[in-house]
């Protein structure tokens, strides 16, 4: 299973990257691979300043559909529009043209609560 070493991770499934004071964020192989082929993502919070583990979108597959929870405080500053047109591409490429939005971070002490790699493959059973 693919868990890239130079990412965070939460208990929910998303990934973090960090790069100075924004997070990009997206979901995990695992949780890609678990909901099946996604058919869409929405994402209404863009602009808006949430609280950590607050709901900031949804993805649906074709049995389900998921709540997103956002990992860190702070603002939605982007959401990747491509997936508009193209949601299955969060099941090809989960940590790269996947990702879902970006947070401008409000609360860097909450970067203490992701999981490493190693953690949250611990997590998962990998």
């Amino acid at each position: 299973m693919n868990i890239p070493a130079n990412l965070k991770y939460t208990k929910d499934h998303e990934w973090v990257s960090i790069e100075g004071d924004v997070a990009t964020v997206g979901i995990t192989h695992f949780a890609q691979k678990e909901l099946g082929d996604i058919v869409y993502v929405e994402v209404e919070t863009l602009d808006q300043t949430l609280d950590k583990d607050e709901v900031f979108g949804t993805v649906e597959a074709v049995k389900t559909v998921s709540d997103l929870f956002l990992p860190l405080s702070g603002e939605i500053i982007a959401f990747n529009d491509s997936l508009e047109s193209s949601p299955e591409t969060v099941n090809s490429d989960p940590y790269g043209a996947g990702w879902m939005i970006k947070i401008r971070i409000s609360n860097t002490a909450e970067l203490d609560s992701l999981l490493s790699d190693e953690a949250y493959k611990g997590l998962i059973g990998a």
